[in-house]
Order: structure tokens, then C-alpha cells, then sequence
């Protein structure tokens, strides 16, 4: 890594809504059994990889502490939690079924495919989204000596979005990446500030099973 610091970014397992194709933004929905299952598959992958971290970080959400809760446990560690982490603010979309709104706003969803930065249900912008995330790695990042390792338990949407912001994409440059798959790993280069970071591994599954690849 050349002195830069390893962000190792983790998507949450398996949540109820994941399982009913409910759109969650911050509300949360509490992991299934197998999203609990998928995060100590996660945890016990994480320290084989890259042993001990110097800093874990996660979302507030319910989701990604839960996740990182299978981790922790194999710690000396307590995760600092910042709500920067969180998933989109959807507005009026949290907990309406992908049919649902599919039905309701094919105009808004249309857009969002080609790229547009819309305010679904009201609430942030990709865009918006995107700046407190990088924020967040960026505090993180430089928390850490260079060489570090930083684990950061998040969401799909953040990965994303920061895999973009690490690249200098754009935006909405994250329509690039797939959304990542629950309990996968994402590792970013982090070379401070904006400039010569890199993304090393995208959305690499700790839990090979096809219904592990549910959004938001």
C-alpha cells in the first residue's frame, strides 16, 4: 500500500427489507438470520485478511453496528460510530416495496438511470450523500498512521458513492459500480486528501450465495 491507509469498507448482511425488497435509506429493519449468519462469515474473513485493525468506524444504523458487533467481539476494539455513514435519506420512500415505487415514480427512477440527481422521496441527492461519506473516510483516513488499516462497517449506497470519490469520478460516477452485495468487502487506497487514493478490491462477496445480492 505504499503508506497509504487501507479502508476496508463492509456492507451489513442480510436485512428484513433486503429480504422483502422494501427500500430502507436510514430507517432499519433488523438483520435475518442469515444476515447474522453472513456477518460473522464477514468478521472471521476480515481477520484472516488483515488481523488486527487500527480503527473501526461504522454507521449508527442498527444494520451496520449489528454487522460489525460479529467483529468486534474478536477485539480489543470499540467501533467509532459516525452518522455520516448512514445510507441515503430517501425522504418518503423508506419502507414502500421496489414495486411500489416503480409504480408510483417511474419518472424519478428513469432519471436516476440516466444519471439525474434527483431528491427521491425528498431526500438527499447522490451528490449530497457522496460529499459526508468522503468526509467521513477522509477523518478516518487520517486518524490512521500511513499503513494502517481501517475497517468501516456500512451500506450499500455509501460504497458506492465513496469508490467514486476515491477514483475522482464525476458524479454520479458511482453508477459505475454494481451495488455492492451484503457482508462484502470494498478496499480503498487512501492517500489523503482527494488525490492519488485507489480502489485496490470492489464489492468481493464474504458470502457466496446468490441471495446475498440484494441492494440498499
Amino acid at each position: 500500500m505504499s503508506g497509504r491507509v487501507r479502508l476496508v469498507l463492509v456492507r451489513h448482511g442480510e436485512s428484513v427489507w433486503n429480504v422483502e425488497e422494501r427500500y430502507q435509506g436510514q430507517a432499519d429493519s433488523g438483520l435475518t438470520a442469515a444476515g447474522l449468519e453472513q456477518a460473522e462469515v464477514a468478521a472471521a474473513e476480515l481477520l484472516a485478511r488483515f488481523g488486527t485493525p487500527d480503527l473501526v468506524v461504522s454507521s449508527d444504523l442498527p444494520r451496520a453496528r449489528d454487522t460489525a458487533s460479529a467483529y468486534l467481539r474478536h477485539l480489543d476494539l470499540d467501533a467509532e460510530l459516525d452518522a455520516r455513514l448512514r445510507e441515503a435519506d430517501i425522504g418518503t420512500w423508506v419502507g414502500r416495496t421496489f414495486t411500489e415505487i416503480a409504480e408510483e415514480y417511474p419518472d424519478d427512477l428513469a432519471a436516476v438511470g440516466r444519471g439525474v440527481d434527483v431528491r427521491r422521496g425528498g431526500g438527499e441527492t447522490f451528490a449530497e450523500m457522496r460529499q459526508r461519506v468522503w468526509a467521513a473516510l477522509v477523518d478516518a483516513g487520517n486518524m490512521a498512521a500511513g499503513g494502517a488499516t481501517v475497517v468501516v462497517f456500512t451500506h450499500g449506497g455509501p460504497i458506492r458513492v465513496a469508490a467514486a470519490a476515491a477514483l475522482r469520478l464525476p458524479s454520479p460516477g458511482h453508477l459505475n459500480f454494481a451495488p455492492p452485495v451484503n457482508a462484502s468487502l470494498t478496499v480503498i487506497g487512501y492517500a489523503g486528501g482527494q488525490r492519488n487514493n485507489s480502489v485496490v478490491e470492489y464489492n468481493s462477496p464474504t458470502v457466496r450465495a446468490a441471495d446475498a445480492a440484494r441492494t440498499d
